[in-house]
């Protein structure tokens, strides 16, 4: 009988250990030593439109799992849905409007956005050509059915804060829920709305049939600009300032993927996109889906980082037509951080 020593037995044991971490992918390896949190379930309200299209790419190039996560995206009809699932427990983390930070920190939730994912809003409010053949003014929408991807959400935000510069309240329009797919789409040209307030690549197919023409528009830089006064940030990932301080190397990863997505979106050609989107995606129609697209490039942020006076744009634009929120003290510094996406940039060059 062969006698082996504990020391010999001990050492096998941990030669044995060594083996099977260096076998393991290395972003098992990576979840192993450093993520808190490895499965991820968030949250986003309209997954098809370009406001959101970092996450997708994150998503379906494999970014999530570099990082040594899990992630489960759900979609939802519309922002304010996607906002509920993370204040009810369902989902971690939220891919939405950064208007929701300051919303709920008036409501006394402190909620926080880590990467931004879009830094001009993409939200165009225009009128239905068949219902509203002679509008003229914005006082033509008193009364009327304006469609938006759902009440609460940041389309429903942008066109009550367009109404109430024009000193209508949001309580003389009917906000109607539609989505951000094809049944926004079917709405309006069936006559069941009035205006609509969506998103690409939405509105692209309805300008495209002339269904319906531009009241405002914040596609771009400049426009964005014109109709807020200033930067404006829009897409971010958010979630409970207490889920950020007890998973900080999750939610690194977290930005480390998104902001990767970022950069890779700013060297993206045309065909680099329809390859990667889902097929459902182009409701049914490729061309136009890439020409919206041309139409928000600059919309999507070149590195994650929400701009230092875009938070307080934020604040002004709802301060409009939120009288809760007017008459708050807002301490906008809590709404957001930098942190994490400072580093990814570092990470990825």
């Amino acid at each position: 009988m062969i006698k082996i020593s504990t020391n010999t037995i001990k050492n096998l044991l941990l030669s044995l250990g060594a083996f099977v971490f260096l076998s393991l992918p290395m972003h098992q390896v990576y979840a192993q030593n450093k993520l808190e949190k490895t499965k991820v379930s968030i949250a986003v309200g309209g997954k098809n439109l370009f406001y959101y299209l970092p996450l997708t790419i994150a998503e379906r190039l494999g970014y999530f799992k570099d990082e040594g996560l899990d992630v489960e995206i759900s979609d939802f009809p519309g922002g304010a849905k996607a906002l509920q699932a993370l204040v009810g427990g369902s989902a971690d983390v939220v891919s939405g409007a950064y208007e929701h930070t300051i919303n709920m920190q008036a409501k006394g939730q402190n909620i926080q956005a880590f990467v931004l994912q879009g830094r001009a809003p993409q939200i165009v409010l225009a009128y239905s050509t068949k219902n509203m053949p002679n509008y003229q003014s914005l006082a033509d929408l008193k009364g009327k059915k304006i469609g938006v991807t759902a009440p609460g959400s940041s389309t429903s935000m942008m066109a009550s804060f367009v109404l109430a510069k024009a000193g209508i309240k949001a309580s003389d329009v009917s906000f109607i829920g539609v989505g951000a797919g094809p049944g926004a789409v079917a709405a309006m040209r069936s006559g069941q709305l009035d205006a609509i307030c969506n998103l690409d690549p939405v509105i692209t197919m309805l300008l495209e049939k002339n269904d319906i023409k531009v009241i405002s528009d914040t596609r771009t830089l400049k426009e964005t600009k014109a109709v807020y006064g200033g930067n404006m940030p829009a897409a971010v990932l958010y979630t409970q300032r207490s889920f950020i301080e007890k998973n900080p190397h999750t939610t690194q990863a977290l930005t480390n993927a998104i902001v990767r997505a970022l950069k890779w979106l700013d060297q993206a050609g045309p065909s680099d996109i329809v390859k990667t989107v889902p097929e459902n995606y182009l409701l049914g129609d490729r061309s136009l889906y890439l020409a919206a697209w041309q139409g928000v490039k600059e919309a999507i942020s070149p590195d994650g980082l929400i701009p230092n006076d875009g938070p307080a744009t934020a604040l002004r634009m709802l301060s409009q037509f939120e009288k809760e929120i007017a008459d708050k003290k807002i301490d906008l510094s809590k709404t957001y951080t930098n942190e994490f996406a400072l580093k990814a940039n570092q990470k990825y060059k």
